[in-house]
């Protein structure tokens, strides 16, 4: 019996032993927790390559509308949470992560930009690779992914001192502009080449826009005056997924964590309109007035529309031409406002950046338009901000720190 146990012991020992073998050459196992990036980037995935690549844009925009909105004075925080205070302040500093790594549901905006770019430069890329026989509708994909692929080159120039793009060198507001307009003129000829007039005039409005920010009045009103005031090319939204809800009407409506600023409250002008709740913020400061351009979390919101491309047809032409510009668009059905009067035209610019203030008010182009317009900032640099601290006098953010710790072209130390 017990040379039987002994034997039985030792054969248990050496099983378990294999057993072990087995479980050690298990745990070296690499599961397939990710797949490869070629593995995915196909022709058969085209479109859905393109169309992410055209959700992240668009989740980009929602949340640079409402962190620029704070920033230019369009709304203003409503919450007790610190960190957003900063936008709403002017007082972004470059080691500020929610501004710099933050996702588009929690308005971070330079992360999400450049990730955008680079999806829709990168489905570009893939996209100019293959065949028509292998991708039906390339051409407009390649349309479309260029378009947004500027459109992101355009927030980063209008929203920062400067950016990068991919790991290169510092580039300043009118080199990105430059390289915004080399990937719309890519998306017109492509859109051309696929008869899509939608896309081609996106292309168009983006590339007026890039041109009137560069100052080259005669190119922009070029390119303005191709697109019908009625055109509208919208963002999606949807209410099951987070980044992909609208994101104005998340922050401001659905949360309260935003509320108008009161420069716009009492406009008494049908395009921006506004509700006061008769309540205060969360914040236990600021009264909440909603914003009613975008009534659900599904709402979509433009990223470009002809009457974007009446405004900058108007200030690229000026003078007498330009105020006729801006009287037909007060004129039209739904806004029916009475013209100009000669006191508000003596000074054509600002005329015009109040009528994009108004007609464009939540869309993400009043931050940049104080900037280029030197408009006064609302409130005062210096005056005093009921949270803590002062007003700022920034006019666009900084390069973050995060860019510039991963970027070999910058030898950085804090």
């Amino acid at each position: 019996m017990r040379n039987t146990m002994k034997v039985l012991t030792a054969v248990a020992s050496l099983g378990l032993t294999a057993a072990c073998g087995n479980f050690d050459r298990l745990l070296t196992v690499q599961t397939p927790s990710r797949l490869a990036e070629e593995a995915f980037l196909v022709p058969a995935n085209a479109a859905l390559i393109s169309a992410s690549a055209v959700a992240d844009y668009e989740c980009a925009l929602g949340g640079y509308v409402v962190a620029s909105g704070l920033a230019a004075g369009e709304l203003v925080d409503a919450t007790q949470t610190a960190a957003r205070w900063n936008y709403d302040r002017r007082n972004i500093e470059a080691v500020d992560a929610l501004y710099s790594t933050s996702g588009c549901e929690g308005i971070g905006v330079y992360t999400p930009i450049n990730t955008a770019r680079y999806t829709n430069d990168q489905a570009v890329a893939r996209l100019e690779g293959w065949s028509d026989t292998q991708v039906p509708n390339r051409q407009r994909l390649i349309a479309l992914n260029s378009a947004m692929a500027g459109f992101s080159l355009l927030l980063l120039g209008e929203g920062f001192c400067e950016g990068v793009i991919g790991l290169g060198s510092a580039l300043t507001p009118t080199q990105l502009f430059d390289s915004a307009e080399v990937r719309f003129t890519k998306a017109i000829a492509a859109a051309t080449t696929a008869g899509d007039a939608n896309v081609l005039n996106l292309a168009y409005v983006g590339r007026a826009r890039a041109r009137i920010n560069k100052g080259a009045k005669p190119g922009a009103a070029d390119d303005a005056a191709r697109v019908p005031v009625g055109f509208v090319y919208n963002a999606t939204a949807d209410a099951t997924i987070g980044r992909r809800n609208n994101r104005i009407f998340q922050q401001v409506n659905q949360s309260n964590a935003t509320s108008v600023a009161p420069a716009y409250r009492t406009l008494n002008d049908p395009r921006v309109s506004v509700t006061d709740l008769g309540r205060t913020a969360p914040d236990q400061i600021n009264r909440l007035w909603n914003q009613n351009k975008y009534a659900s979390l599904v709402a979509t919101y433009p990223i470009a529309t002809g009457i974007e491309a009446q405004l900058i047809l108007a200030e690229a032409r000026g003078g007498a031409a330009g105020v006729t510009v801006l009287n037909t668009l007060r004129a039209r059905a739904g806004v029916a406002l009475p013209p100009l009067t000669a006191q508000e035209t003596a000074n054509v610019d600002a005329a015009v950046a109040e009528e994009r203030r108004r007609e464009l008010f939540l869309q993400g182009n009043r931050w940049f338009d104080v900037k280029r317009f030197n408009l006064p900032q609302v409130p005062a640099a210096g005056a005093l901000y009921a949270k803590g601290g002062v007003y700022g006098d920034q006019r666009c953010w900084p390069l973050p720190d995060a860019e510039k710790l991963a970027n070999p072209n910058f030898n950085f130390v804090r």
